[in-house]
């Protein structure tokens, strides 16, 4: 789903992450859902739909999962 509703484009915020057709960074809506706020309350605040946010935890999610940890024994 996310890759219909995030873009990069280097043009557009230094090419970060953002939702389609707006410059409404994916670090932002989920800062101001880690911050308290409602998924109702980013969609006000920034202008987008509902599955705009929940594209923007996809795709950190996505992220997350692909990461690889390390563990260094001391």
């Amino acid at each position: 789903m996310y890759k219909d509703r995030i873009v990069i484009d280097p043009e557009v915020r230094h090419g970060k992450p953002i939702i389609k057709n707006t410059r409404v960074p994916v670090d932002i809506i989920l800062g101001s859902l880690a911050g308290g706020m409602s998924i109702e309350e980013v969609m006000d605040e920034y202008g987008i739909e509902r599955e705009d946010v929940l594209a923007a935890i996809e795709y950190a999610t996505n992220i997350v999962a692909k990461e690889e940890i390390k563990i260094s024994h001391v």
